[in-house]
């Protein structure tokens, strides 16, 4: 059964996201106030270089104070498609150009609280060029071997929700 939207109010309006306040109307009658935070849709890629490494980054990441080590990732820009988005952001961050990307899977973030829709791709025969990171990021670009990623989602390294999918999906749930 599905809610009723009966108002919006924008209580914070950013660069990369807006946050409502929204007022329901539930099946049974009861009003509720649901808090929204609308984003435009990421992508994260997962690149894998033709001897089967996997390229990563590493990244300071203000909101939880530490050093992560992730797949790329970015923000699409409106009206921006998820595979262009995915090329763009993997070139910019690791400075590699993929002859072929591939949709592997898309998530929704955590619709609790936010309609975030994420979108895997993993990036193969890769090209090297030369990394062209946004002014605000300082990213160092690693390149694993594919036990040494399992062995770092295992051990806790890789921590974030994408990079931690991305790595499952692509390997196998169950970590080989």
């Amino acid at each position: 059964m599905e809610e009723r939207l009966l108002s919006r109010k924008v209580v914070f309006s950013g660069r990369l996201l807006n946050v409502y306040l929204d007022e329901v109307l539930l099946p049974n009658g009861a009003r509720r106030v649901r808090e929204v935070v609308h984003h435009p849709g990421a992508v994260a890629v997962l690149p894998i270089l033709d001897d089967g490494r996997v390229v990563l980054v590493e990244q300071y990441r203000h909101a939880v104070g530490r050093t992560l080590l992730e797949v790329p990732a970015g923000t699409l820009e409106p009206g921006e498609m998820a595979e262009s988005c995915a090329a763009r952001e993997l070139e910019e961050e690791t400075g590699y150009r993929a002859g072929q990307l591939r949709e592997l899977l898309r998530f929704l973030v955590s619709p609790g609280w936010t309609d975030e829709e994420l979108v895997v791709f993993v990036a193969e025969q890769l090209e090297s060029r030369a990394a062209r990171p946004a002014e605000d990021e300082r990213l160092t670009v690693r390149v694993l071997e594919p036990e040494e990623v399992v062995a770092a989602v295992r051990g806790g390294a890789i921590r974030d929700a994408k990079s931690l999918i991305a790595v499952l999906a692509y390997f196998g749930w169950s970590l080989r």
